[in-house]
């Protein structure tokens, strides 16, 4: 009986120092694909098609390597595509008209905004396509009076993804007074944009301290984002922290601050942590961003596409986890994608 409890307690231990062995971006699919359940391969290659917003943005060109991914996984077939721009809805809309016609056992998507897709999607509803919702959201309201129906959601919560940043500037500043705080939204009324701005803004009205001087948009442009912290800077001169809702935007502030020698005196928070992020983070630039995960996005996506096609209804909505990363824990998130 001591040997066999002896060698319960060595396996034991063995097996919580293999999970504590485990990187951030490791235990985080671990969890999902847990949460997601099983999903077996078949005899028979589906074929799925999947719509991102854009490749131009290194976001969802990592989402495309997930999906890619889950793919070869689970031996169905795959095909990527996405709008010219961030911007273009519709394009995207034509994108999904086209996937209509090309006999896909399933569609993903990633709209631009809530109501883009939806006439493509009332297509997809009558032709018994079941259709995952990948990062983004259909709005529900207007799917029903359309007739179209999303199958399964991998949800995001977007208003949470400004909440933590805006919880990290109130710890950051909680000694300091009179902090004069701004906020660099993407594209108004996208809920990627609205949720992010909305959370941060929730999170910073807490604060007694820190004042919220301007929000505009940076319409998720590099460009846009590096002439709008100019402006910021020129007409603050003493601010201290911009919160940004995509890392494109973040970079271009911090570039916009260092050309003006402001950057050290100027916290700059991203959102996504792209792998430029990452980078500018180890150079002492970046000061922090929210880390989701594309790549599990993508292969989440994929994997409930499949689920969904094999089982005939996929229901169950998915969380993918999300954390603030600055200096202080950039190790743990080294193979993050």
């Amino acid at each position: 009986m001591k040997k066999y409890l002896a060698f319960v307690l060595t396996f034991v231990m063995i097996f919580s120092i293999a999970l504590s062995a485990q990187s951030a971006f490791e235990r985080a699919k671990a969890d999902v694909l847990k949460e997601l359940g099983g999903a077996e391969k078949t005899s028979k290659v589906y074929k799925i098609g999947a719509l991102e917003i854009t490749l131009a943005n290194p976001f969802w060109v990592t989402m495309k390597e997930g999906f890619e991914a889950a793919a070869k996984d689970f031996g169905f077939k795959i095909d990527v595509v996405a709008a010219p721009s961030e911007g273009d809805t519709a394009a995207q809309l034509n994108y999904l008209e086209t996937m209509l016609i090309k006999g896909y056992d399933a569609l993903c998507i990633s709209p631009i905004t809530p109501f883009n897709l939806i006439p493509a999607l009332a297509k997809a509803t009558q032709r018994k396509i079941p259709v995952i919702a990948v990062g983004t959201y259909v709005d529900p309201q207007a799917a029903k009076d359309a007739g179209a129906k999303v199958n399964g959601i991998l949800a995001v919560d977007f208003e949470y993804q400004g909440k933590l940043p805006g919880q990290y500037i109130i710890e950051k500043f909680k000694d300091k007074k009179n902090v004069k705080a701004a906020i660099i939204e993407g594209i108004p009324g996208s809920p990627q944009s609205e949720g992010r701005k909305n959370g941060c803004l929730t999170e910073l009205k807490k604060a007694s301290n820190i004042k919220v001087v301007s929000v505009q948009p940076g319409n998720w442009d590099r460009t846009t984002a590096l002439n709008v912290t100019s402006n910021l800077i020129q007409a603050n001169p003493d601010l201290n922290v911009i919160f940004c809702a995509n890392d494109t935007m973040a970079l271009a502030a911090v570039e916009a601050l260092k050309a003006v020698g402001k950057k050290k005196q100027v916290m700059v928070i991203g959102c996504d942590f792209i792998e430029e992020a990452k980078e500018s983070i180890i150079k002492g630039e970046l000061d922090a961003t929210l880390a989701m995960s594309p790549y599990l996005y993508g292969y989440i996506g994929g994997v409930m596409a499949y689920k969904t096609i094999i089982d005939g209804q996929y229901s169950k909505d998915i969380q993918v986890p999300v954390k603030v990363v600055d200096k202080s824990n950039l190790s743990e998130y080294n193979d993050w994608r």
